[in-house]
Formats: structure tokens, sequence, C-alpha cells
């Protein structure tokens, strides 16, 4: 049935829209309001079309941003692992600051892509659309974390050479601590709990059929990986950034590229979409 909220039918048997300025003339002799409802539907459904496909470009240009500023961030944070940090870390502060301002950017956009997500999602799973959302969120916040700590390590390292000679000692211990927070905060937190936020939506993709099954299906198993790669270092059986620690991370990578160009060129599945409105 049509949406009184939607249409209203003028004094003269014409359809008027009352979200659009137009009004649309009927046959008044046949007063077929059959075909008023296809033609309303029709519009609605076009409308709606439109939106899923604004939904997938969006989601598809975030991950593809995500991605790259995450990527791009370690081109410039080399001075970082140097083992004389203290002097290189300041020698090198554009550099610097450049990364931490791709990992911010890598940190908002990470959580724009389950936002933006969850207004289709949710028609499928409230519940793990919501979840996907919470768990990129705080994803986004132990980036950040990450980034506030290599402006610390950045302040740290210019007063270090500042002072000339000093007790190296000191600033050795908090360089240690602050190399250890980001550390944390961005291979091994964040990327766990982006495992798990993941799996939500990749549930809902492969259940709903919103994507190509193989694609889900990649999805389920990188995030899956990821999760093992925090987890193994976490417990000290890997180092951070070793071989092993690569090899498990690339599937979900490489996923969310395929993933995101699929979104901008193809979309959403429309038959997935029509057949949840038609139950809704």
């Amino acid at each position: 049935m049509i949406n009184p909220g939607t249409v209203r039918v003028t004094e003269d048997r014409n359809v008027c829209y009352l979200n659009k300025p137009e009004i649309i003339p009927v046959d008044t002799g046949a007063a077929d309001f059959t075909a008023i409802e296809r033609h309303i539907t029709m519009e609605i459904e076009m409308t709606t079309d439109d939106t899923h496909r604004k939904t997938a470009t969006i989601a598809g240009v975030l991950f593809i941003i995500a991605t790259f500023a995450s990527i791009l961030s370690t081109l410039f944070l080399k001075s970082v692992n140097a083992s004389d940090y203290l002097v290189a870390v300041s020698a090198n502060q554009s550099q610097v600051t450049a990364g931490a301002l791709l990992l911010f950017i890598a940190a908002i956009t990470s959580a724009g892509i389950a936002i933006s997500l969850y207004s289709l999602l949710k028609k499928y799973n409230k519940g793990l659309a919501l979840g996907a959302v919470c768990f990129r969120l705080i994803e986004a916040a132990f980036y950040l974390i990450g980034v506030l700590g290599l402006l610390l390590l950045l302040t740290l390292s210019q007063e270090f050479v500042k002072a000339g000679t000093p007790d190296a000692s000191s600033f050795q211990i908090l360089g240690t601590v602050l190399l250890a927070g980001r550390n944390w905060a961005g291979f091994v937190l964040a990327p766990s709990v982006f495992g798990i936020g993941a799996l939500m939506y990749y549930y809902i993709f492969y259940q709903s059929n919103l994507i190509p099954r193989w694609l889900s299906g990649w999805g389920l198993i990188g995030a899956t990986l990821m999760i093992a790669a925090s987890m193994l270092v976490m417990f000290n059986f890997i180092g951070l950034m070793s071989t092993i620690f690569i090899v498990l991370v690339i599937p979900i990578a490489i996923q969310e590229m395929v993933l995101a160009f699929w979104l901008i060129i193809k979309g959403f599945n429309q038959s997935a979409i029509a057949a949840v409105s038609a139950r809704g």
C-alpha cells in the first residue's frame, strides 16, 4: 500500500508528492489508482536504489582512504623505528607529523565505514550492525591513542635534543613507554577490535547476499586471521611486524581493496535489498 504520508490526491484527482513540488496528472475518467500506486512505487524504488548506490560508493571510497592512509603513514614514520629514535624523530619532525596526520585520517575513515553501512545493514540484523559500529569506533579510538603517542614522542625527542647531553636514561625510559603504548594501541588492540567489528558486518553480508558470498566469506576468514595475528603478538608467540604477522594480515588487506572497488563499481545486490524490502 502507498504510505499516506508520502503522497496525496488533490481535489482534481491528481497525485501530489508531499516531498516533491510537481503534481502528476491522472486520467480522472479511469481513476486507475492501481496504476497510480504502481507509478509511485516505481518512484520510491528508484529513490531507494539511488540511496543504496550512494551508500556503496561512500563505503568503498572510505575503505580505500583508510587503507592507503595507513600504508602511506609508514613511509613517514621510519625514524620512529630507528635505533637512535630520540634524535631521529626530532630531525624528521615534518615527516612524523605527516605520518600522524595520515593515521588520524585512517582512524576517522575506519569508523566512517561501519557508520556509512549501518542504515542498510540494520535492516538485516540491527544488533550486529550496531555492534560493528561500536567496535569500529573503539578501533578508531585506539588508533587515535597511537597518534597521540607519536606526537608525545616527537615532543620528547625535541626536548632531548634541546637538552644537549642530558641524562639519557630518563628520556630513554619515557621513549620506550611511549613507543610501547603506540604499538599496543595501533598494532594489537586496534586490529583486534577491527577484526571483531569486521566479522559482524561480513556475517551480515554473507547471510544477506548483499555482496557475493565468496567476497564476504573471504572477509570472514581475513578478519579471523587478523584477530589471530593480534593475539599471537599479545602473548609473545610472534613479533610485531614479523613475517608471520604480515602473512596473517595480508588476506584482509587485499580483500578490503577488492570489496572497495566492488562496491564502487557494482554496488550492492539489488535483489537482496528488494527481498528484505518485500518482507518489511
